[in-house]
Order: C-alpha cells, then structure tokens, then sequence
C-alpha cells in the first residue's frame, strides 16, 4: 500500500507540475511542447522513477555518473529502454570516458578541458554525444561554467571538436527566495545564446536547460526549453555536500 501511495503522489505531482509548465508557457506566448521537463531522479530508487515512468515520463536526469549508469542497467532489466537519459552533474576529468554512453543529453560540460576529454573519448568508441555548455551567468564564485565572455571567444574551437554535438547551453541560478531574483540570470543566458546564434548558427545553440523547481517557470518565460525538476516530483532530498543541478 504504501508503493502505491508513492505512485499516486508522484503522478500527481508530474501532473500538477505540467500544467505549471503550460502555464508558464503560456503567458510568454510559447507553446508548451517546446519545453522538456528533465524529472530529477538522483537518489531517488527506481521505483520512484517506475512510478514516473507509468505517469508518462520520459526523460531524466542524473548527476553522478556511477548512479546514472546503474540505473541505466536497472531500466533496461525492467523493460523501460525507451527512457531518455540526461547528465545534469559535473563530469570530472578522470571520468570523462564514463560519460560516453546512451545518454540522450550531457548538461553539464563546463571546461574546455572536458569537452576536449569528452570529444576524444567519445570518438574512441565510436560515438558522437550531445551537449550543452554549462554557463555561470550569474558570476558566482561557487558556481561552475565557462564565463559568457569565455565562452564567446572559445566557441568556434569548441565547435570544431568533432565528438562532440552542441545544442546550446545550461546554467544554474541562485536560489532566491523571490524566484523573480533569477530572471536576469535566465536573461543573461538567453542574450548569450542569440549572441551565438548571430556568429555561428541557430542549430548548435538551440536549447537552453535552465529553471529547477524553485523557479522554472521564470526560466519557461525567459526562453527555456528543458527545465530540470526534482523535488516537485519526487520529494525533498538531502543534499549533504554533493554537487547538485537540481534544488
């Protein structure tokens, strides 16, 4: 009984958080089905992402590459190989040959060092993985990220890395108690994003991962089109000292 009090609780959620995003979307003039909501499963067990999953979730996100890839292997032992995966924690150095793998989206490639890495491993098996560039658009010191005038002048060396794929950018906001204290930093990011648009193309930086669960509906109206949302869906987490893409 209890599973089943789980999986009522977090298909209502999904559901509740839909309509937020349709919402919000909505009121920037949008249309919804631009938006992919990315649930937040880390530390989460796999009947909490089974439960999504028969809620009609797809995609998921996870920020520890040793957690992503056992559930990766749990999934695909239940059935479930229709899932879309996404690396949304920072990729270290050493494990950039980790990252290689049937991941629909790496978020969080914020270094010239990595994507170099990442290129490099990616095409010594073959592969060729989406990415975005995880961008500090707030300046904070705690924060990872190329800077928006790093990235500018780096990017046609990294677009020229030929195992890897941009597709546009990510950043994480302050958490703000107001969540309207974030709208600049989506600003910022999606200002970055047409200025790297205007010199290298719209195909390479079309998305834009940004908004969590306390303001994703601010970054739905400044642009975003994958929104990262945990805790709304499955409950609060404890954090410790991990580093986390998703509040």
């Amino acid at each position: 009984m209890k599973q089943e009090l789980v999986t009522t609780q977090i298909a209502a959620n999904l559901n509740a958080v839909r309509q937020r995003i349709e919402q919000a979307a909505q009121r920037a003039g949008r249309n919804p089905d631009e938006i992919t909501l990315v649930a937040v499963s880390k530390t989460k067990p796999m009947a909490a992402i089974q439960a999504a999953y028969a809620a009609g979730q797809r995609d998921f996100g996870e920020n520890r590459l040793d957690e992503l890839w056992e559930k990766v292997d749990q999934a695909h032992a239940l059935g479930l190989t229709d899932i879309r995966w996404h690396m949304i924690g920072t990729i270290q150095s050493r494990k950039t040959a980790q990252a290689v793998g049937p991941f629909a989206l790496i978020h969080s490639v914020d270094r010239e060092k990595i994507a170099n890495y990442l290129s490099r491993d990616a095409l010594a098996t073959g592969n060729v993985m989406n990415i975005l560039l995880e961008v500090n658009a707030s300046g904070e010191s705690t924060k990872h990220g190329f800077s928006p005038h790093e990235l500018a002048k780096i990017a046609p060396t990294l677009l020229g890395l030929s195992g890897i794929r941009i597709q546009g950018l990510m950043t994480m906001a302050p958490h703000a108690e107001n969540p309207e204290a974030t709208r600049p930093v989506f600003q910022a990011l999606r200002q970055l994003s047409d200025q790297l648009t205007a010199a290298h193309g719209r195909e390479q930086w079309s998305q834009l991962s940004m908004g969590m669960t306390n303001d994703f509906e601010i970054a739905i109206e400044e642009g975003a089109t994958l929104v990262r949302i945990g805790s709304a869906i499955f409950g609060e987490r404890d954090y410790g000292t991990e580093n986390h893409a998703e509040r």
